[in-house]
């Protein structure tokens, strides 16, 4: 601290770990700016259900400005980041520059191709833009269906192959299963909404990889109920317009479909890329900013990464993964890091507690592994439910949610059914 001044602290990013990491600052003796190019926090763990009609993005976004309204020392500035100054320790945004005495990074992930050009083709899932995109192609594959005679293409118009058993690609292809078979039941006169084929497609051999065997087996059983089409040790060679080419082994296979979304990996923002080239750094193959043991760049002690954005592993050698309890950790961290070493206290290292996994798969079937057990089926999607409803940002939001879950599980319906963009895709040849 330089004379009366407070220390300054600038946040670039208001996701899980940078908003934890402002909540944690507040009534601190520093001064807080949180930037980010995007006026709300985004709960994205539900944004499947967005993508599917279950939910409207506004029940899933609290805005920054208001979780953060009883901090009188935090200051929301809505403004992309374009570089670093680290050397002169100033932040450079599109509305000018911003010094700090210490900068917190936590701008999260985009998807990852692997090199190829197939965003425009497969979308995927991690903003509002991609939610309500990818909604509106699921829906009009269904209106389009109505509209044709030609059965081979309407075959065509209602397989949606996804790319990547993870969690998202579980979530998705479970929401899809069910829209298909119940929520769309009886509402189109020229065809069975039941016809739809959902493909999930994964390199690995069982879905949810990061999951014990036992979980995997389960999840897949549950998709299959929900006539999910599980494709294991199959890979995407291409992608075209109205087509996608697999590879199982020497053999390939080509899949005409009308809807590919893609789950199938992830990889750091660009700010990650130009945060390492500003300190001299080499980042991983996925963006990520391999930093130290305090989550602070190596070179840069007033400098600390966080969330989707840093490469750290934990106490086995094991990789942390990119999820949400991780960033909310870290953001806790960091802002205790930063108390602490104001008050001139040893600030540690950075310990992952790993209370769990949890992935939903459709209406009331879940898998659970918190350690000390493991369970599936009703009651690890009411843990599900509760754990994800306790995390959402503000009241309303919460009210609002459990409010949708419960119509949804009575009546199995999704009020959110709206075709942002009715000139998604091609138009059918009919």
């Amino acid at each position: 601290m330089q004379g009366s001044r407070q220390h300054r602290v600038v946040i670039v990013g208001g996701g899980f770990a940078g908003l934890n990491a402002a909540r944690g600052l507040g009534g601190a003796p520093v001064d807080v700016t949180l930037v980010d190019r995007r006026n709300f926090h985004l709960f994205q763990p539900l944004l499947y259900q967005v993508a599917t009609g279950g939910l409207s993005p506004a029940d899933l976004c609290a805005p920054l400005r208001e979780v953060l309204k009883k901090q009188a020392n935090t200051t929301v500035l809505l403004s992309e980041v374009s570089g670093f100054g680290l050397s002169g320790r100033r932040v450079v945004t599109d509305h000018g520059e911003l010094p700090y005495d210490t900068l917190i990074v936590a701008a999260g992930a985009r998807h990852h191709y692997f090199g190829k050009p197939w965003e425009r083709l497969a979308p995927g899932l991690k903003d509002v833009e991609d939610a309500t995109e990818i909604r509106s192609r699921i829906l009009s594959a269904f209106e389009r269906a109505e509209l044709i005679d030609d059965a081979d293409e309407r075959r065509r118009l209602l397989t949606f192959v996804l790319v990547g058993a993870g969690p998202t690609g579980v979530e998705l292809a479970g929401a899809i299963g069910e829209l298909a078979r119940h929520t769309l039941r009886r509402e189109f006169r020229r065809f069975s909404p039941a016809e739809a084929r959902v493909l999930l497609i994964e390199g690995a051999d069982r879905v949810l990889p990061p999951y014990l065997p036992e979980l995997s087996s389960k999840a897949k059983r549950s998709l299959e109920r929900l006539g999910v089409e599980v494709m294991l040790e199959t890979l995407v060679e291409r992608v075209d317009d109205g087509e996608v080419t697999l590879r199982s082994g020497d053999e390939l296979s080509r899949v005409p479909c009308g809807t590919v979304l893609w789950a199938a990996g992830v990889q750091a923002s660009p700010l990650a890329r130009m945060l390492a080239e500003a300190a001299g750094l080499e980042p991983d193959r996925a963006g990520r900013i391999r930093a130290a043991s305090d989550l602070t760049v190596p070179g840069h002690p007033e400098v600390l990464v966080l969330g989707d954005m840093v490469y750290l592993e934990d106490l086995a050698g094991k990789p942390l993964p990119g999820i949400a309890p991780v960033a909310m950790q870290q953001g806790r961290y960091a802002a205790r890091f930063v108390r602490r070493r104001l008050a001139g206290k040893p600030t540690g290292d950075f310990h992952y507690v790993d209370k769990g996994s949890l992935a939903v798969i459709g209406r009331a079937a879940a898998v659970a592994d918190l350690g000390f057990v493991r369970f599936s089926g009703y009651f690890a999607w009411l843990l599900w439910l509760f754990i994800h409803i306790l995390y959402l940002v503000g009241f309303s939001n919460r009210a609002l949610v459990l409010f949708q879950w419960a119509y949804s599980y009575l009546t199995r319906g999704r009020g959110a059914r709206i075709i942002a963009n009715a000139s998604v895709g091609p138009p059918p040849d009919s």
